[in-house]
């Protein structure tokens, strides 16, 4: 079977709801043991139920990603009980705004979860991985490499995220570690939803539709198709991959204007 991650461990941040909800059970399916972090509990226990109705196995952790005490003892206690195979950074916050309207108090707080988030947790693993190899997997944007209106604070994350991806790769490639990002364009998630509901009451068909069209392909992107990237990105049939980014972005980036 092709894509096969039987007897592998997988962690997945932000892994109860939205992309990394279908990545935590896209990696499930196809064997893998998946360590789920999130701060939300019911979420969490909500996907462990429904991978374990397929008869995989997934555990469920909560989870700050943004202070390292905190991910280093969830990390520690997996792997003392497993080498860490896979770690895909998928938790991460938004921000709309431009320079003018991004606080200080904005910056500092999208800093923490998505940047100093990715580093602690590439950090806690990054020792045990060094034994055996491993795969690192983090969520980028179309926004870290092209200009994305008010998405100031956002845009800083995630051109760091893409930066320090390709860092990884190259000082880790020795190790047989593998470091990739996957850039989506939007994806219709609870968030996008939640979005179109606080901000355009009465509107909500209208902006779901213009949101959609501002990609090429004419739709928002499902959190399955980003889940079936992060598959073949984590398998060994990606094992000539690692240093690149990988847009998932119905044509935004090369096709508009």
């Amino acid at each position: 079977m092709k894509f096969n991650l039987k007897n592998k461990i997988a962690i997945v941040t932000g892994g109860g709801s939205g992309i990394g909800k279908a990545i935590s059970k896209t990696l499930a399916e196809q064997g893998a043991f998946v360590h789920i972090l999130d701060l939300n509990k019911t979420d969490c226990q909500q996907i462990v139920q429904e991978i374990f109705k397929d008869n995989n196995l997934a555990e469920f952790h909560l989870c700050d990603v943004s202070k390292q005490e905190n991910v280093n003892e969830v990390f520690q206690k997996i792997s003392k009980k497993h080498n860490i195979d896979i770690l895909v950074n998928n938790a991460g916050i938004a921000h709309i705004g431009n320079i003018e309207n991004t606080e200080v108090n904005d910056l500092d707080r999208l800093y923490e979860v998505n940047v100093k988030g990715v580093y602690n947790c590439m950090f806690a693993c990054i020792k045990n991985m060094k034994k055996n190899g491993g795969v690192i997997l983090n969520m980028a944007s179309i926004a870290s490499t092209v200009g994305i209106s008010d998405r100031f604070a956002y845009s800083m994350t995630k051109g760091a995220v893409l930066t320090m991806s390709y860092s990884v790769a190259k000082d880790y490639i020795n190790y047989n570690i593998r470091c990739n990002t996957i850039s989506p364009a939007r994806v219709h998630t609870p968030f996008v939803d939640g979005f179109i509901k606080n901000n355009y009451p009465g509107e909500e068909k209208e902006m779901f539709d213009k949101l959609s069209k501002t990609q090429p392909i004419g739709r928002m992107g499902k959190p399955e198709e980003i889940a079936n990237l992060a598959l073949y990105l984590c398998s060994d049939e990606a094992s000539f991959i690692t240093g690149t980014d990988f847009p998932i972005d119905g044509g935004f980036i090369k096709l508009n204007g």
